[in-house]
């Protein structure tokens, strides 16, 4: 199972996998139905969740029913719990839509939600994040999960992002880090696609973020909340949700 997911990972173009994805999902929904872990993005129950991962798989993180990963779980209990997502007025901005999310936030009387991403083929808008079609001030809500690990130029795109949203507004700008990293680690050298991924995480992302993320995020001119939202849950529901203790998730306010 694990070197079959991690073939189809490595070998078949992501907007693929996406329209693959939306055909398979309800089959192992069904075989791998139980009780002993539970998605909380659809409230579904699993005696088991899949592999993932693009070099070393991890095993027990993907869910069967929303193809949710361990950020993603975090990410919905956090807006949930934490926001006023599902209950106020707000224009929202999504970066790479995640299938987990889409239809269940387009469903959200209370949003305005616009999807954006450059090769997606469920975004509403394409466009480059470096160059974004849409005004200054524009949106209370961004959100952008995994994401910035794939930009060339991060800085250009951390400005877009600062350029759009509204003065008050908040975003959640999630990415893979490594918080025993001081420095966000770089090398363009580095081009066969299995060597990227052992060493990248995966072989289209181009830094491994450190610690200085969120002063980075904070030059752009942000405040950034660095927020360890598993310190906040027992061991149980971690366990429960398959959750990555100790993830950060970097909250910032304009």
């Amino acid at each position: 199972m694990k070197s079959l997911f991690k073939f189809f990972l490595n070998t078949i173009p992501r907007p693929i996998l996406i329209r693959l994805s939306y055909l398979v999902r309800p089959i192992l929904a069904f075989f791998l139905k139980g009780d002993k872990f539970t998605d909380p993005i659809d409230g579904k129950n699993f005696r088991t969740f899949l592999p993932y991962g693009y070099g070393k798989q991890r095993p027990n993180v993907l869910s069967p029913s929303t193809l949710s990963l361990e950020r993603h779980r975090l990410f919905w209990l956090y807006l949930k719990n934490e926001t006023n997502f599902f209950s106020e007025h707000l224009k929202v901005l999504h970066f790479a839509p995640e299938q987990c999310f889409l239809k269940r936030f387009r469903k959200l009387n209370n949003l305005d939600y616009t999807t954006t991403d450059l090769l997606s083929p469920i975004a509403d808008v394409k466009a480059d994040i470096c160059d974004l079609p849409f005004e200054d001030n524009s949106y209370d809500v961004i959100l952008c999960n995994h994401v910035l690990e794939h930009i060339p130029d991060d800085t250009k795109a951390m400005q877009e992002l600062y350029r759009v949203m509204k003065p008050g507004g908040y975003g959640i700008l999630q990415i893979p880090q490594d918080l025993n990293r001081e420095l966000t680690f770089e090398d363009d050298t580095i081009t066969d696609k299995a060597e990227r991924a052992k060493i990248f995480g995966q072989y289209d992302h181009v830094r491994i973020y450190g610690r200085d993320y969120f002063d980075k995020l904070r030059s752009i001119g942000f405040k950034v909340e660095e927020v360890d939202y598993t310190s906040q849950l027992s061991d149980s529901e971690i366990d429960k949700y398959r959750l990555a203790k100790g993830e950060i998730i970097p909250v910032v306010y304009k």
